[in-house]
């Protein structure tokens, strides 16, 4: 009620000469709006967008978005010219075989600003799982939502697993390599997806990760590995990725080397063992046999942690 009376006494405040042209400037607005959207609304679309079309749009019907009873959903306003804008002009330079784009056009080869495409449809979508994406790493890259999403499809290719990850490669092609190596997550067999780790439109969290930290991220497949310990093991604890490529290895485990190189990173050889072993230096004889096979783990099994009294060194 402050605010509406506030208003009003803003217009009380304005001379009367100034009001009126302001009266007027706010009639015309209102005219070019009713004359430049299109009063047939999709309708005078779809005979250029309907399925089998060069352009295809007729799909939305399928989706959230072309609902008529959803309130929220962009058929239930202006339908088309919601997020497309007003669609007068190209309708009528369509059908003279002229070539003007609709006020709004989206993806990567769009001549419309990014920062434009995605305000459309952040106007509805800017909720909780979205409020990061401003100064998120996507964000400042311009990439834009059409780039990933697609609307006018009767399900988003995001959706599906497999289809995801061609999306995610299409810009991240290491990690298309990295999955198809000896050791790593299942994402080829559609068993994964990178929106189980990843949350491409959270820029609160490193790397785009659903939780806060690796460690935390892990662990909502991984919980045997939580702890917490009563021996624990330093790196372990502090972050996962010291040890394991989380996208793929070529030695057992993802594991960024294999045992005792990636131990001897950390580990001085001063002491225990007395030597730095390498694969071309170790053989089987009595000081050095216990560096084969599973190399340090051959004794220090439980390398991520030990709740044993024994444990100190990991041994149980």
């Amino acid at each position: 009620m402050n605010k509406i009376l506030g208003k009003m006494t803003e217009i009380h405040s304005i001379p009367l000469p100034k009001l009126a042209v302001l009266a007027a400037l706010m009639v015309s607005a209102t005219a070019l709006q009713a004359q430049d959207y299109s009063s047939q609304g999709a309708d005078a679309c779809l005979p250029c967008h309907s399925a089998g079309a060069p352009k295809p749009a007729a799909a939305i019907f399928f989706t959230k978005h072309g609902s008529r009873t959803d309130a929220k959903a962009p058929f239930s306003n202006l339908q088309c010219e919601t997020c497309h804008g007003a669609g007068q002009d190209h309708v009528y330079a369509q059908q003279r075989g002229l070539d003007v784009l609709p006020v709004n056009t989206f993806g990567k080869n769009s001549q419309t600003a990014v920062a434009t495409q995605n305000q459309v449809c952040l106007d509805c979508h800017e909720t909780r799982g979205r409020l990061a994406w401003f100064g998120s790493r996507h964000e400042m890259t311009e990439v834009t939502c059409a780039s990933c999403h697609q609307i006018h499809r009767s399900r988003d290719r995001i959706f599906d697993s497999l289809e995801q990850q061609q999306v995610c490669f299409s810009c991240h092609p290491k990690r298309r390599a990295d999955i198809l190596k000896s050791s790593s997550h299942p994402l080829r067999f559609g068993n994964m997806s990178c929106s189980d780790c990843h949350d491409p439109h959270n820029g609160d969290n490193d790397f785009l990760l659903q939780k806060l930290t690796v460690n935390e991220t892990c662990y909502t497949c991984h919980t045997e590995k939580q702890g917490p310990y009563l021996w624990e093991h330093a790196p372990a604890s502090e972050d996962c990725s010291l040890c394991h490529r989380p996208h793929g290895s070529n030695h057992p485990a993802l594991l960024k080397k294999r045992p005792p190189l990636l131990c001897q990173q950390c580990h001085s050889p001063e002491g225990h063992p007395s030597t730095a072993f390498t694969s071309e230096t170790v053989n089987d004889n009595f000081s050095n046999r216990f560096m084969l096979g599973r190399a340090c783990l051959n004794c220090h099994s439980q390398v991520h942690g030990s709740n044993h009294p024994s444990g100190a060194t990991l041994h149980r």
